[in-house]
């Protein structure tokens, strides 16, 4: 989603900003744009196409500075064009006093652009940020820092927001409301950012802004005072952000890359795991996982399918009830609270909105005890929750998750086994062969890697197709609703997932020749009802892909097209079925020429609602 990068310095920052957007790229975006302090005088650059194009006009125009703001945008409120770009200045182009960029989205906005319209102010965009930075020009004081204060005030929403002021030099004002921002603390400069990440090799002392921050950054100090405009004190973390990990290396796209990471990431995220113990998921664990009688999973999204995968796990193992809520839609009906529930809520980035506003929600109802799943330590999902599992995936720039899945499925997997324990549902033995069978996941997923050249010969046929149906049984339906939305998300293909059973009560209609139906066959207690199903869509003519398991007896034939995975994996089976449908979506995507990494119309980290 949407990027902010700001700074104050002694020197020129623009090459600094520039950096900053290019580390955000992999966010998703469709313009982006610098706003500078240039000898008393506020100047800007904006552009529709890449961070590159926009370096290049930066250059051609010698702009620089020692204050400044820059923001990559996702276009919610008006199309994706250089006059909706940020950042936006107030009152006008040739006459700025203020410079700001803005994340999220701010509910209000129509009734305060009716107020600002009716004291003369001109709107140049359709965007809800321009309206902040029209508030701010008509609040402003003298003191950008108590006008900010006293503008945030009159928004409702969810936003982060950086603003300068052309007559107040080496001063940047942040404020946070449901979006995050963070401060990083230099030396005679400070900065501030939406993720750590765009500061990478600049500084890694952090500061974590909260709930209501409003910050001013100056050459020497910053200064936050919190909601009720009392001075807050937040810790300086120091943050090490791995550079090198958002390289490409060998591979033609990020997904590939990702995709061929997972061994490493998956054997990561269990690194020193020698057993089953509740301390792995935090301090309190133990104490909780024995109170609780039922689990609510929040999630959206491919976080949303590893919910779903968990569900099957820890009832099946652990004996719990479980309930997969999207997080978009549980905190807008009427639900049954329980205070003896764990709220599991699932993020890659841990700033997901939806997921955020749901887990308060499911808090404000009395379920207290909470855990996380989440690729980022310092994220807010992880400040807010009592408990928490840090997936080690790295840096994952393709908008398409891949290796985020993965570890979510494996930290998922070992909660199920933790609760089991703690249940008293697992033995000694069963621990043992888990663990064993996890420790092998890196090696049974480079087998499933291998297969490669194989999904390579599918996809040309894939390519030329505008549907395809994705079938699955029991654990293994996620994992083909996951699989159908990787094809959709990358090459524009529509695909819709089913329980295989449910084929003959509607979805059979849709069977012809030209439909591709994938079939993920592991050789399990499903398997003969799902060989019924499948000549289900032989019968009228459908075209079968299917991944099985080694051992599973299906064979090729006309019309029935097979790869073979290496092995049957048991409980973790979904993990190795669901890499060998990322590299179908993958190169089906390859071979019909797509935007790959960023694909159109979506971000990478939904921080809007």
């Amino acid at each position: 989603m949407c990027g902010i990068v700001g700074a104050v310095a002694q020197r020129n920052i623009t090459p600094l900003l520039v950096e900053g957007l290019k580390r955000l790229e992999y966010r998703g975006y469709d313009s982006c744009g610098v706003a500078l302090h240039v000898n008393g005088q506020l100047k800007r650059s904006r552009s529709t196409s890449r961070v590159a194009e926009l370096e290049t006009q930066l250059d051609a125009a010698k702009l620089s500075g020692f204050t400044g703001i820059a923001h990559t945008r996702w276009a919610t409120h008006g199309a994706p064009v250089s006059h909706n770009a940020h950042p936006h200045f107030s009152p006008s182009d040739t006459n700025a006093r203020i410079a700001l960029v803005h994340n999220g989205i701010i509910e209000n906005h129509e009734e305060l652009r009716d107020e600002l319209s009716a004291l003369g102010y001109i709107f140049d965009s359709q965007t809800d940020t321009e309206v902040i930075a029209h508030l701010i020009d008509h609040m402003y004081t003298g003191d950008l820092f108590d006008t900010v204060q006293q503008a945030v005030k009159r928004l409702n929403g969810a936003f982060a927001i950086a603003v300068f002021c052309r007559d107040e030099p080496h001063r940047v004002i942040g404020a946070r409301q449901g979006s995050p921002l963070i401060v990083g603390v230099g030396r005679g400069e400070n900065f501030l950012a939406s993720d750590a990440m765009a500061l990478a090799g600049t500084t890694d002392q952090i500061m974590y802004l909260e709930e209501g921050d409003v910050v001013d950054l100056q050459l020497q100090r910053c200064w936050i005072v919190d909601v009720d405009g009392k001075a807050a004190q937040r810790e300086v973390k120091t943050v090490h952000v791995h550079t090198g990990a958002a390289e490409l290396g060998p591979y033609r796209h990020y997904m590939q890359k990702e995709i061929f990471e997972q061994p490493r990431a998956i054997g990561d995220t269990l690194e020193g795991v020698t057993g089953i113990m509740p301390e792995l998921f935090g301090d309190k664990a133990h104490d909780i996982f024995k109170q609780i009688d039922s689990v609510l999973i929040l999630a959206c999204g491919t976080s949303s399918y590893a919910g779903m995968t968990a569900k099957y796990w820890i009832e099946s193992v652990a004996k719990i009830p479980v309930s997969v809520e999207i997080a978009s839609e549980y905190r807008y009906r009427d639900s049954v609270p329980h205070p003896k529930t764990l709220v599991i809520a699932i993020s890659q980035s841990g700033e997901t909105a939806d997921t955020l506003a749901a887990l308060k929600h499911a808090r404000n109802q009395g379920m207290l005890h909470t855990l996380t799943i989440c690729n980022v330590a310092t994220s807010a999902m992880v400040r807010e929750c009592e408990l928490s599992y840090i997936t080690r995936a790295g840096v994952e720039v393709g908008v398409a998750s891949t290796k985020a899945f993965t570890t979510q499925l494996a930290a998922l997997f070992l909660l199920t086994l933790t609760l089991a324990q703690v249940k008293d549902h697992l033995s000694a033995v069963q621990e043992a062969a888990h663990l064993k069978a996890m420790r092998h996941l890196p090696v049974a997923i480079t087998a499933v890697l291998a297969l490669e050249p194989q999904i390579i010969a599918w996809s040309e046929e894939f390519s030329r197709k505008e549907n395809a149906l994705f079938l699955g049984r029991g654990m293994h339906y996620p994992i083909a609703l996951e699989g159908a939305l990787k094809l959709k998300e990358i090459s524009y293909i529509h695909a819709e997932a089913y329980p295989a059973g449910e084929l003959k009560h509607g979805p059979l209609a849709l069977v012809t020749n030209e439909m591709p139906v994938v079939t993920i066959a592991p050789n399990d207690a499903l398997i003969e009802k799902l060989k019924s199903n499948m000549q289900e869509v032989r019968a009228r003519g459908g075209q079968l892909y299917v991944f099985a398991d080694a051992d599973s007896h299906i064979k090729s034939s006309e019309g029935v097209h097979v790869i073979r995975l290496p092995e049957h994996y048991g409980l973790l089976s979904p993990i190795l079925h669901v890499v060998s449908l990322q590299l179908l979506a993958y190169h089906s995507a390859l071979a019909r020429g797509t935007d790959v990494d960023k694909p159109r119309n979506l971000a990478k980290s939904v921080t809007v609602e």
